[in-house]
């Protein structure tokens, strides 16, 4: 299977078993903000948030090709996509 089937596996047709095991994504990553904001004393989006994510998996594969930090880092794309259209959406109602 390629890296981007596998991504879109993971974050939109498994969400609900990763909902299950870890809590819901978006609200993790509205903690791991103020988390951030609160420790840097600097405003820390969610939408930052996964951008640093992404940076960390790019970061890794510098060291070494490893694919599962290529899948991790398409994945957070693909859930900062979804974040943000989930916003949009929720800004329209």
């Amino acid at each position: 299977m390629n890296i981007l089937a596998k991504a879109n596996e993971i974050i939109n047709d498994r969400s609900e078993e990763r909902h299950r095991k870890y809590g819901d994504f978006d609200e993790s990553m509205n903690i791991m903000s103020q988390i951030a904001t609160a420790a840097t004393g600097k405003d820390i989006t969610p939408e930052d948030c996964y951008i640093i994510m992404v940076a960390l998996k790019l970061s890794r594969h510098t060291h070494a090709y490893n694919e599962d930090n290529l899948l991790d880092a398409v994945g957070y794309l693909g859930a900062l996509n979804n974040y943000i259209n989930n916003k949009t959406n929720k800004n329209e109602q």
